[in-house]
């Protein structure tokens, strides 16, 4: 009986049907391969192939800025032709893509197999917010927490195990790592597959090409969820050039930073985000984060002015209180994002809402090295304010996108056609 209960527990936390324990096992081996492939590639192409470093991050930039025109296409794709298809054909251009990075020599060639990875990658992002809004079931925000849970998770071993290949130096470590992402793609691809075929929703007979460019709320939050996202380089970014440059806590604090945020986002993302479902949820959850950054954002600027282990101590309890914002942030965007996205068009809608977030990730590194770290404290602050604004928007926007969307009649209708 114990075994059996416990058999149960291990098999609800991965999921609460087949359908969603596929994926969530493509999304973790997929991260698994992205952790140990992110980690390292700077390295690889600095140190082994012998690129310049501008030159490396001149083809990335170029490469994601490609990217972004491709998710909105992307997600069009998806919602005539089923996520399904669209995902598992973007994966298998990633694993060649990814494959074909051991043979870069120059500048030219690795700018071009990063933007074929980087197109693939953004249109496979929109598809895979189509899938997961169809394999949720009835409890879609319980999924969506457990998935994020895992998607960490896998980041995190994807990680670890590029630092053993940082430590051995060799070519044939780095070589490892690119394969095994690119193997990662093509497994991913193959989960999918063991998952139904689910039909196209059906979209209205009078409806807009591009429904989701002329939904204000959605466009608005869209917006919001940009700006808000400013908070992911605050921990990866931001914070160690100030530890190591205004604190005086030891630069080993940086490394443990990391490991305090993912530990607290693995183990609180499916307890909090669970409990954001409704588009109701997801305004309060907004609201939330923006006051937790409010909180987080003077405590790491603190740091500065206090002595070593009071340093040490306020930035590790900083980034606790910033990474309970960063699951409260992740939950409101499910919810918002799925949302305020009707059945026939969550492609399209991932797109575009994918868009928001990278155009604000681009951004990100600019703003916050350049009027943070030059304001010093008052840029701290300046940003917690930013932030706590962008939180407030979040219940009105809700009730203004709940006003907006179809009549209970048609939403029943349309989870009728979604689960017949």
């Amino acid at each position: 009986m114990i075994k059996g209960s416990a058999t149960g527990r291990i098999s609800g936390l991965a999921g609460d049907s087949g359908p969603e324990r596929v994926l969530i096992a493509a999304s973790f081996v997929n991260r698994v391969g992205n952790g140990l492939f992110n980690a390292a590639s700077a390295l690889y192409f600095t140190l082994v192939v012998g690129l310049p470093a501008a030159h490396v991050g001149a083809a990335l930039t170029i490469a994601g800025l490609t990217g972004l025109l491709a998710g909105i296409p992307g997600g069009q794709l998806a919602d005539r032709h089923g996520a399904r298809l669209i995902m598992t054909a973007a994966l298998t251009v990633q694993a060649l893509s990814m494959a074909a990075l051991v043979l870069v020599e120059n500048w030219a060639a690795l700018t071009v197999v990063a933007t074929v990875d980087q197109i693939a990658a953004a249109a496979g992002g929109a598809a895979w917010g189509a899938l997961v809004a169809r394999v949720g079931g009835e409890r879609p925000a319980r999924f969506r927490a457990k998935l994020r849970t895992f998607v960490n998770l896998g980041v995190i071993l994807g990680t670890a195990g590029a630092g053993t290949a940082v430590a051995l130096d060799t070519r044939a470590a780095y070589v490892a790592l690119i394969l095994g992402n690119a193997a990662s793609f093509a497994l991913c691809a193959a989960l999918l597959m063991l998952l139904p075929r689910y039909p196209v929703p059906a979209a209205p007979e009078r409806r807009r090409r591009w429904l989701a460019f002329s939904d204000r709320p959605f466009l608005t939050f869209t917006a919001l969820y940009g700006a808000m996202g400013l908070q992911y380089p605050v921990v990866s970014l931001l914070l160690p050039i100030w530890i190591s440059e205004h604190t005086e806590a030891p630069r080993w604090t940086v490394a443990a930073l990391f490991a305090v945020n993912s530990a607290f986002c693995v183990l609180l993302q499916t307890r909090i985000g669970s409990r954001v479902e409704t588009l109701r949820d997801g305004g309060g959850a907004f609201r939330a984060a923006g006051l937790l950054f409010l909180l987080s954002c003077p405590m790491m600027a603190l740091a500065a002015h206090t002595p070593v282990w009071a340093a040490v101590g306020l930035v590790v309890a900083a980034v606790f209180v910033h990474s309970l914002g960063e699951v409260w942030e992740s939950s409101a965007g499910f919810a918002l994002g799925f949302g305020l996205a009707p059945d026939h068009a969550q492609g399209q809608y991932q797109g575009v809402l994918g868009l928001g977030f990278s155009a604000g990730q681009a951004l990100a590194p600019v703003i916050l090295t350049t009027v943070v770290l030059g304001l010093g404290t008052a840029g701290w602050l300046l940003l917690a304010v930013f932030f706590a604004a962008l939180g407030t928007a979040g219940p009105p926007l809700a009730r203004w996108g709940a006003r907006t969307r179809p009549g209970p009649d048609v939403t029943t209708e349309a989870e009728a056609r979604t689960t017949s």
